[in-house]
């Protein structure tokens, strides 16, 4: 939600403008655009280099930029925001926001903003619970401005309670609510399950596959940047995710996927099961690595649960299930089947006959098949573009 959005991150002066540092960093890391404006108190409790370093822009603090005059244009850098978050808002600053007061290039471009305006509150307690402040966020909140609540914590007064600046990554995870409004899939909650899962024979080796979990990742991004909130349990991989908004969750073996995404899928709308996870898993793990020997060597396997059936099971009517089926015969014919077998709505098929589909690759080929049979082929795409296509899907289905 927050890639390629314009943020100003305003900072007054409070002890919790250090939190600003890394406010700045988790927007920048989540690839906003991100310009600081400070008020003069702001400077005494962290460097405006600090900021500007963090920010890749220059820190505006006054009207002007130097001895000659040259201005900074708060209306300008008011029009430029799709966001304007101010924190730390001490109480001055709050008092003056609420009152019109238009004294420092802060509060101008507050004026000047014709984005959404959100004010983190940050100050000891009795000054928080003050009937002024709590009457000033009030008016503040009559504007049209957003309150991104203090937590309960230890204050730099030595004091516990109300009045500590929300965590940085609170302030993120809201503004990745806020700008999900409005999507397609806003308020929906999703789980999907990426990778392969490895089963332990040894402490050393184990049964796994070549699955790398790009696909589910590409999956929960898509669902993530159309407003869903993302559970995403993954098995071994080394991809990485872009919205900080998806809770991540990583397992190894098919045991530990199937307890993570029975849970999850209680409270989701929807599920994509894209993970490979393995059919089978040794009966008995060894507890020392196991040591060559003449002659062969056998492992018993027995089956490991089917995560995919057992939600089908658990399915309400209002959920949606989404399996994959990758296939190298009679394809059509078996991810069918699975469909009425494990209670899907939509399933997803590939075939490794396909050049450029199934693992490693990162492109795909797929076909979607839903409960009734009708099904949809799409060309060879990349994995991002199959992974749009899957979801659109999904939010056409969801509409019926």
């Amino acid at each position: 939600m927050i890639k390629n959005k314009k943020v100003i991150v305003g900072v007054s002066g409070s002890i919790a403008a250090y939190k600003s540092a890394l406010l700045i960093r988790l927007l920048i890391k989540a690839g906003a655009s991100v310009k600081v404006v400070m008020t003069e108190a702001a400077t005494g409790f962290i460097t405006p280099l600090t900021l500007s370093t963090l920010s890749k822009n220059p820190v505006l603090i006054g009207f002007t930029k130097n001895k000659e005059g040259e201005w900074n244009n708060h209306v300008e850098l008011g029009l430029w925001a799709d966001a304007f978050v101010i924190a730390p808002a001490s109480a001055n600053t709050l008092a003056k926001m609420a009152n019109g007061i238009c004294d420092n290039l802060l509060l101008a471009t507050y004026l000047s903003a014709r984005c959404k305006v959100y004010v983190a509150p940050a100050m000891d307690l009795d000054m928080y619970k003050h009937k002024a402040t709590l009457d000033n966020l009030k008016r503040l909140q009559s504007f049209g401005n957003g309150i991104i609540h203090p937590g309960n914590g230890e204050l730099a007064s030595g004091l516990y309670g109300e009045g500590r600046m929300a965590e940085p990554e609170e302030i993120v995870a809201f503004l990745e609510k806020e700008f999900s409004k409005g999507l397609p899939l806003a308020g929906k909650k999703a789980l999907v399950t990426a990778g392969p899962t490895y089963e332990a024979i040894d402490p050393v080796r184990f049964i796994g596959n070549h699955s790398s979990g790009k696909m589910g990742f590409a999956i929960a991004e898509e669902l993530a940047a159309k407003g869903a909130e993302v559970t995403l349990v993954c098995g071994p991989n080394s991809l990485s995710l872009s919205n900080t908004s998806i809770s991540r969750i990583d397992i190894t073996s098919a045991e530990e996927l199937y307890t993570a995404s029975t849970k999850a899928f209680k409270n989701s709308d929807i599920a994509v099961l894209s993970a490979a996870v393995a059919d089978y898993r040794p009966a008995v793990v060894a507890k020392q690595k196991i040591k060559k020997t003449e002659g062969s060597k056998s492992i018993e396997l027995m089956p490991t649960r089917d995560t995919l059936a057992e939600l089908g099971k658990m399915k309400k009517a209002k959920q949606l299930l989404v399996g994959f089926a990758l296939e190298t015969n009679n394809e059509t014919e078996h991810a069918k089947a699975k469909i009425k077998k494990k209670n899907l709505d939509l399933i997803v098929l590939n075939s490794l006959n396909d050049k450029g589909a199934g693992f490693k690759n990162e492109t795909n080929k797929i076909t979607i098949i839903d409960s009734n049979n009708k099904s949809i082929k799409f060309e060879l795409k990349s994995k991002a573009e199959v992974a749009k296509d899957i979801v659109e899907v999904i939010i056409k289905r969801l509409k019926k």
